[in-house]
């Protein structure tokens, strides 16, 4: 269920997400990049419909999209990864879970969730760190609640115990991601990681 992501530009990205000294407006910036190569490798697989159009010389056979898109972040750093898709496929719809991690407990309480029609349609989850995978699986939980049928999960960096929590949850929903790392501290933070992906995201 694991698909990483095995391209040049991608560890380059990578590489300096996890700096340190990367400040907020250059780690925007790199991590919208690498948004773009999660958001095409997750989609590589997208099921089109034939279709007939008309060039300027004549009719030929092409390819079209056979199912509407759906991005689902999960609130706030999911944010981070929505654009990519914004950019890649302006049709698509975008919904909202909030999910918010307890650093003591490291469980995650819903406090908001906004979607579209999920029903009929490919519906990917964001969310950049896959650490426990506690807030991913509960999520994918209530996408499916809400009609979701054809999910698939996509992350910079992921975890061992996150992708292993994903699997006993969800193992129909496959995970694409940037790194996949050694594992989680005792505060249940990815290691080597890249620190709290929306703090440096926003300067917080």
């Amino acid at each position: 269920m694991l698909h990483p992501l095995r391209h040049p530009l991608a560890s380059h990205l990578v590489a300096s997400l996890r700096d340190r000294d990367t400040p907020p407006a250059e780690f925007r910036a790199l991590a919208h990049r690498l948004g773009l190569l999660l958001a095409m490798e997750c989609t590589r697989d997208l099921a089109t419909r034939e279709t007939t159009v008309t060039t300027p010389l004549e009719p030929t056979a092409g390819q079209r999209l056979a199912r509407p898109l759906v991005v689902v972040p999960i609130l706030r750093a999911g944010l981070g990864l929505v654009q990519p898709f914004i950019d890649l496929f302006p049709d698509v719809s975008v919904g909202y879970v909030g999910l918010e991690r307890d650093h003591a407990t490291a469980v995650a309480h819903s406090y908001y969730c906004r979607l579209p029609p999920l029903a009929g349609r490919t519906v990917v989850l964001v969310d950049p760190m896959l650490a426990t995978g506690g807030s991913a699986a509960q999520a994918l939980t209530l996408l499916k609640s809400h009609g979701a049928t054809a999910l698939r999960m996509a992350c910079v960096v992921s975890a061992p115990e996150g992708v292993a929590t994903l699997h006993a949850a969800h193992p129909d929903v496959p995970v694409y991601t940037a790194a996949h790392d050694r594992g989680l501290n005792e505060r249940k933070y990815i290691l080597p990681g890249l620190g709290d992906f929306g703090d440096r995201l926003y300067g917080t």
